[in-house]
Order: structure tokens, then C-alpha cells, then sequence
């Protein structure tokens, strides 16, 4: 088990309506942001109470929206500019992940003088960042508390992870109203890929009592929201839950890792723009079968956390009930149930494997994987 590293940043607000604080918090690192915001969120109206919160305390903002293609470089670079001639003080990240993921990039690298691309390549940041606020729309977002951030290089379409400085997000403000707006298959499989990034934070060789802590109670909360607590004492409404849920395993997943269907729905999303939710619901039951074979003690905890099986059920069976489960879920939420469904071919597949040997990942994987061991898995999976 790998040794406990725990710095105590970003503060993180989680609570019903907390984004009206939004302002009063944005005061504490500054009077000037440019807030990055998914244009969907303007439709459903809360990019108004955002922009609102703000202009009640005098605090000056600007908007940019420009995501349609995601979070690649190209944007990033775009946004990057916007934010050096605005001037700002720092950049508030508002939505799923590619909000998010290109606010704490340009924040990383506002004060940098050199290329853009160097840092796309794998330099690593030498100034230091503006604050950066992240208030997440999704209960996942797995990034938001590691020294990583993904990007899409715009150049070739591959997947690459920048480097940031560890005290770049300053605050993470999860308020569970704003995830309301979430379809039911949205939430489904957004739930599916939480429970994912909790088992692979759990199986990782990087693992520790630290994050072991906050995946079981993750798993935890994620069972109750999705089949309902088991006494009348647990009242939380589900939304809260999701929410604690999804904070809690993207914390334990900074502290340990992610894992190989992480890392393959990020490139496959890189490469053909496919949502990484929807491939993570794909590949995690084939995960977990192949994780059976060395780390059934573990996948046996989940199970008994989740409630699949009575306590007294153990070792195969609690895993191999556990694997049901979840493509029973899979099957009841009407999601594909394997890559070939995402009309993909093995060949475009075979391309996002050679990605994910490009990234620092393999070392962190519950064991030791090959590009060629990767891409039987996907072979399996498809």
C-alpha cells in the first residue's frame, strides 16, 4: 500500500444552494474572473444565477462558452488569450468536465510565458496559477482534485494529461440543486462511471487507508441513491447523496489513481468524441472480471457495501455477483453493452490503446498491463 501524501486544498463547499455564495466566496481571491462555462448551462438558466451572484457583490466577470468541440487545446489556447487581455484576477470553471477541465488549464498556465504547446507536450508549469474555482454540474469530476488535467490535442486528436501545480484549485462549491437538471439516462450513467472511478481508486496500486475510507463510504452513499437506503432513518434526498457520493470517490481517486477503463473512455472520447460515461458503463463490468483474478477480497468489500449480497455470502460468488449487478444495471438503464454498439471499429479501438501506452498510467493499474494486454481487453469488451 502506497504511502499517505494528504495536503488540505481545494476548500470544498457541498450543500443545497451554496452557488448563491458563489460571489462572497470569488472575493476571497479576487474582483475580476472570467467564468468558463458549458453554453447548455445558459439554456437551463444557470449561467444567469452564476453571472447574478456575482454582479450582487460587485464582483466583475466576463463569459466564455466556446466548448462545442470540448476541451482541447485549441479552445484552451483561445481561452487562455481571453483571459491575459481581460486581466482577470482569477477564472471560475462552471459545468461538466470540459468546463472544468479548461478552466484549471488556463488558470495553470496564465502567468506562463513560453508556448502553449510546450505544456501540451509535457512541460511542466514554473509560475504560479490564479485562483481557480471549480463548480461542478456533474457529481463526477475526477480531475478536479489531482495535479493532472486531460485535454484533447487538437493537433492529432490524442489524449494528453497536463501537468499542474498542486495549488491550483482554490475552491470546489458541489451545490446538488444544480445537478437537477440531469436527465434520467444522464444520471444513470454518470452514476455508473462514479461507481467505476471509486472501484478502480480501490483496486489501484496506489491505493491507502485514506482513500480506501472515502471509496467504501462512496460506494456506500452511491447504493443508497440508486436502490434506496435501508431504514427509514436515511432521509438525504437522492441528489445530495449523488452528490457526496461522486465528491467523495474523485477525492479518493486523487489520493490513489484511476484505471484502465478511465483511461480508455478518455482517449476513445479524445479520439471520436464519444461520451467517456457511456464507454466507462461499457467496459467496467469487463474490468472487474479481470480484476476477479487478483483482487477478489476487494471486489467482494464492494459488493457487501453496495448490499448485492447477504454478509455471509464471500469470496467467487460475492464477486461473480457483483459482475451481475452490474450489467444488470447496465440492462435496466437501456445502455450499450459493448464498444461494437458505439459504432466503433477495432481497427479506430486499436488507436486509442496506442494512447493510452502514451500516458503515465500503467504503473498505477492493479497490475501490470502491456499495450497488447490492453488490447485484448478491448477485444473482450467490444
Amino acid at each position: 500500500m502506497s504511502d499517505l501524501i494528504f495536503r488540505i486544498t481545494p476548500n470544498i463547499v457541498l450543500g443545497s444552494y451554496t452557488v448563491t455564495r458563489l460571489g462572497h466566496h470569488a472575493l476571497e481571491y479576487g474582483n475580476r474572473f472570467m467564468i468558463i462555462v458549458d453554453p447548455v448551462l445558459n439554456e437551463m438558466k444557470i449561467q444567469d444565477k452564476i453571472v447574478q451572484t456575482l454582479a450582487d457583490r460587485n464582483v466583475e466577470n466576463f463569459i466564455f462558452n466556446e466548448l462545442s468541440e470540448g476541451a482541447n487545446s485549441k479552445a484552451a489556447q483561445r481561452a487562455l488569450a481571453l483571459a491575459k487581455q481581460g486581466h482577470v484576477h482569477g477564472i471560475i470553471a462552471v459545468g461538466g468536465a470540459k468546463a472544468i477541465n479548461l478552466g484549471r488549464i488556463v488558470a495553470a498556465l496564465y502567468n506562463e510565458v513560453h508556448d502553449f504547446y510546450n505544456f501540451v507536450d509535457g512541460a511542466m508549469p514554473t509560475t504560479n496559477p490564479i485562483p481557480c474555482i471549480c463548480v461542478p454540474t456533474t457529481f463526477r469530476t475526477p480531475f478536479v482534485f489531482s495535479n493532472e488535467v486531460p485535454l484533447t490535442d487538437s493537433r492529432n486528436h490524442q489524449l494528453k494529461l497536463l501537468k499542474v501545480q498542486n495549488n491550483l484549485t482554490k475552491l470546489v462549491l458541489i451545490d446538488p440543486n444544480l445537478m437537477l437538471t440531469l436527465t434520467e439516462n444522464q444520471k444513470a450513467t454518470i452514476s455508473i462511471d462514479v461507481l467505476n472511478i471509486a472501484i478502480e481508486a480501490y483496486l489501484s496500486q496506489k491505493a491507502n487507508f485514506f482513500s480506501d475510507m472515502f471509496v467504501e463510504k462512496s460506494v456506500e452513499l452511491l447504493s443508497y441513491a440508486l436502490d434506496g437506503s435501508p431504514s427509514l432513518d436515511i432521509t438525504t434526498p437522492e441528489e445530495i447523496l449523488l452528490a457526496q457520493a461522486g465528491a467523495m470517490a474523485c477525492i479518493a481517486s486523487a489520493s490513489s489513481s484511476l484505471g484502465l477503463s478511465s483511461m480508455l473512455s478518455l482517449t476513445i472520447n479524445s479520439r471520436y468524441r464519444i461520451n467517456k460515461s457511456l464507454i466507462s458503463s461499457i467496459l467496467i463490468a469487463y474490468a472487474v472480471e479481470d480484476a476477479a483474478k487478483f483482487k477478489s477480497a476487494r471486489l467482494e468489500k464492494i459488493a457487501h457495501l453496495m448490499r448485492i449480497v447477504p454478509e455471509d455470502v464471500t469470496g467467487d460468488q460475492a464477486t461473480k455477483a457483483l459482475i451481475d449487478n452490474l450489467r444488470q444495471r447496465i440492462a435496466k438503464y437501456n445502455l450499450p453493452a459493448r464498444l461494437k454498439d458505439l459504432q466503433l471499429t477495432v481497427e479506430q479501438l486499436s488507436l486509442a490503446v496506442e494512447d493510452v501506452g502514451q500516458v503515465d498510467i500503467i504503473n498505477r493499474l492493479p497490475r501490470s498491463m502491456s499495450t497488447d494486454d490492453i488490447f485484448e481487453f478491448v477485444k473482450l469488451a467490444y
